[in-house]
């Protein structure tokens, strides 16, 4: 089937170049044959003006007839020979022309093939080069099957480490479960409030990660709609203060703000930017020892407004900050889920700051030396 496809299209692009020459061939005979007695006729009257005698007179008539039929046939033997000419020109030329557009077609369709079968390694060859300003039709079709090949492949790569995150975060608390249970069945641990208080921790675990999976899943999906509003930053802040200040004061961890005055509202969705800033704050209350501090900072950048919430905590190494933000990832790997969150609450914040037309990013110094994350959302107005 795929080998007639392309047969046709060979065909139909080489035959619509002949066509075109036929068209051209007979538009030339029909011209010609129109405006041949008309220069013939021109030709001769000057002619007969320049005879004189009466014998040239009378042998005028036979004579211009037998050079109007030897005119004719000249210019038909020339037509003939010119159209034959064109013709054998135009079936070489469609045949080059028509490879080199059947032969890009013909190795998109092979590697369509490919990528519906799962195997997205091989890429169409650019003529010119990506970068190129003089890309013609075909080379931007191979460079967008290229683009579109290379998200495919970004995606089923995503798709796989996402079913391998999912199995490895859900396989501990399982695991722990179930060991429970056959303790208790086996009679090694005691049936007391003790044990099935254990086994109700790892089931709240394992239910606060599905939940997170899930809004994780709405969020890069987009499936939520945001409900933008004006507010105050200042009292969003101070949200935040009376939200987790009894956990700070618990833990003996100081917590500042420092918000320039005169700020302008902002365009956002309340909820969704407490979510935010929870899931900031909350991970900076979690890695800083007592006796450290957190900062929550906000200042006008511009037409921006730029969030900033820093400790001084257990820090960041410089090879782990470009992926902080991706899904399960830690950077400590012995940290067990039980310290160390789901993993996924920052990749939902990037995913609602974008939402928002913002940008969100990470610094540290280095390990032991604190951390910081910044974020920024638009002005109202």
């Amino acid at each position: 089937m795929m080998r007639l496809l392309r047969t046709h299209l060979a065909w139909k692009v080489f035959f619509s170049y002949v066509v075109v020459v036929l068209v051209g061939v007979v538009v030339l005979a029909t011209a010609t044959s129109l405006s041949v007695p008309a220069a013939f006729d021109r030709h001769m009257a000057g002619m007969s003006a320049m005879m004189s005698g009466g014998d040239m007179m009378g042998n005028a008539q036979p004579m211009e007839v037998e050079l109007f039929t030897n005119y004719t046939a000249s210019v038909t033997e020339a037509l003939s020979m010119a159209a034959i000419a064109a013709l054998i020109a135009a079936v070489v030329a469609s045949f080059l022309v028509s490879r080199q557009v059947v032969t890009p077609v013909q190795r998109m369709m092979k590697l369509s093939h490919r990528i519906a079968e799962g195997e997205y390694e091989e890429r169409l060859t650019v003529s010119r080069g990506v970068r190129s300003n003089q890309l013609d039709e075909l080379d931007q079709l191979a460079l967008s099957f290229n683009q579109m090949a290379d998200k495919l492949e970004k995606t089923e790569t995503m798709r796989r480490q996402l079913i391998g995150d999912v199995t490895h975060e859900l396989r501990t608390p399982l695991a722990a479960i179930k060991g429970y249970m056959e303790g208790l069945m086996d009679g090694v641990l005691p049936a007391e409030q003790e044990t099935y208080q254990q086994v109700h921790t790892e089931i709240d675990r394992l239910q606060r990660l599905v939940n997170d999976l899930q809004e994780l899943s709405r969020v890069e999906a987009g499936a939520f709609q945001l409900m933008p509003i004006s507010i105050s930053l200042p009292g969003l802040i101070e949200t935040i203060k009376g939200n987790l200040g009894h956990q700070f004061e618990d833990k003996g961890i100081q917590l500042e703000t420092q918000v320039e005055p005169y700020l302008p509202n902002i365009m956002v969705d309340k909820d969704r930017i407490l979510q935010v800033l929870t899931n900031l704050v909350g991970n900076a209350l979690q890695y800083t020892p007592s006796g450290g501090k957190v900062s929550i900072r906000a200042a006008r950048d511009k037409s921006e407004i730029l969030i900033s919430v820093s400790d001084t905590g257990i820090g960041i190494a410089p090879d782990h900050l470009p992926f902080i933000f991706n899904r399960f990832y830690r950077t400590d790997k012995s940290r067990t889920r039980a310290s160390g969150g789901s993993g996924i609450g920052l990749t939902i914040a990037q995913a609602l700051v974008k939402a928002h037309h913002g940008r969100i990013w990470a610094e540290s110094a280095g390990e032991g030396k604190g951390s910081s994350f910044h974020f920024t959302l638009p002005a109202a107005g």
